[in-house]
C-alpha cells in the first residue's frame, strides 16, 4: 500500500524491450514508495536495471506495465507535451557525464532550461545559483574549459536552479577522482537539504549510499 507522503509510487512496473532474440525484462514488478524529503541510493551491478527505472520516474521511458505516480501525476497518461511540463516543473536530473551544451557558457547551460519555462530572470538566477556552486569566477567558461568536478557543478546548479521536487542522480560522481567527486556529494546533499528535495541516487560507492535514509538493492530487474 502507497503511503499518504509518497512523492513517488510505483506499483507493479515492469520494462520489457524487443530485441533481436525476443523481449528483454529489463524491470520485473518492481514496487517502490519514496516520501518527499527522503534520500534513497539504488544499488545494483551494471545492467540490474537502475538507470531503466529512473527513467522511467523522469518520463524519459515508458513502463510497459504498472503505475508509475510521481508528484501526483500519473506519468505513464501524459503525452509528450504534458511530460515535458512534468519534467520541467517536478524533476531534476544529474548524470555521470554532466550532458552540458558543448558551444554555450556555463551561465548559458544554466540559464537555459528557466528561459525554457518562460522565467524573465533566468540569467539572473542562473548566475545565483553557479555562485551557490562555488562558480562565479567560470561563468564565462565553455564547458571544455572546465574540469570534471566544475562540470558536475554546473549540471548541479542547472537541476537546481528549478527548484524540483525530486532530484534523479546517475552515478554522479562516476567520472570524477576521489576527492573531487566527495565534493560534489557535500554539494549535492546540503542543496538537497536546503531546499528540501527529493532524492533518488544511484551510485556503486556504499559509503556514498550509506550517507542516503535508505539503500535500495536491485539485481535482474528486482528490488531485492
Amino acid at each position: 500500500m502507497n503511503s499518504p507522503s509518497a512523492i513517488i509510487a510505483l506499483d507493479n512496473v515492469s520494462l520489457n524491450l524487443k530485441g533481436p532474440n525476443g523481449n528483454v525484462h529489463i524491470l520485473d514488478q518492481i514496487h517502490l514508495c519514496v516520501n518527499s524529503g527522503e534520500k534513497v541510493s539504488l544499488m545494483g551491478p551494471s545492467g540490474s536495471g537502475k538507470t531503466s527505472l529512473l527513467m522511467i520516474i523522469a518520463g524519459l521511458e515508458q513502463a510497459t506495465g504498472g503505475n508509475v505516480l510521481v508528484n501526483g501525476q500519473n506519468v505513464s497518461a501524459l503525452d509528450e507535451d504534458r511530460l515535458a511540463e512534468f519534467r520541467r516543473d517536478s524533476i531534476g536530473i544529474v548524470f555521470q557525464n554532466f550532458h552540458l551544451i558543448p558551444t554555450m557558457t556555463a551561465l548559458e547551460n544554466v540559464a537555459v532550461p528557466m528561459e525554457f519555462a518562460g522565467r524573465k530572470d533566468a540569467f539572473k538566477e542562473a548566475k545565483a545559483a553557479l555562485e551557490s556552486v562555488g562558480l562565479s569566477h567560470r561563468i564565462d567558461h565553455f564547458p571544455a574549459q572546465l574540469s570534471g568536478g566544475e562540470q558536475q557543478r554546473v549540471a548541479l546548479a542547472r537541476a537546481f536552479a528549478m527548484r524540483p521536487k525530486i532530484l534523479l542522480a546517475d552515478e554522479p560522481t562516476g567520472n570524477l577522482d576521489q576527492e573531487t567527486g566527495a565534493q560534489i556529494v557535500d554539494l549535492m546533499l546540503a542543496m538537497h537539504q536546503q531546499y528540501g528535495t527529493t532524492l533518488l541516487l544511484i551510485t556503486h560507492d556504499k559509503t556514498l549510499a550509506e550517507r542516503c535514509d535508505r539503500i535500495i538493492a536491485i539485481r535482474d530487474g528486482k528490488i531485492h
